[in-house]
């Protein structure tokens, strides 16, 4: 495991704990979790789950092609 030396302001220093502390986890922790999450390649699982979710009423490409084309005329006005 690597090791990381940080150096924060005391403000930053502080909202580190308190976010750490309310996450119920350690700074050093919470701040490997939060590069963790900043650098992971990959969807998370909860947002790939929301693939399809809308179901059927999300508008088709011609649907939205469509009703761009009516609004751009108004633009000009």
């Amino acid at each position: 495991m690597g090791k990381v030396t940080l150096y924060l302001d005391s403000r930053t220093e502080r909202r580190m704990k308190a976010a750490a502390k309310a996450a119920g986890t350690s700074p050093s922790q919470w701040a490997a979790t939060l590069i963790w999450e900043k650098t992971a390649t990959v969807w998370p699982s909860t947002i790939a789950r929301l693939a399809g979710a809308w179901g059927n009423d999300f508008p088709t490409l011609e649907e939205i092609r469509s009703e761009a084309k009516s609004e751009a005329s108004r633009e000009h006005l």
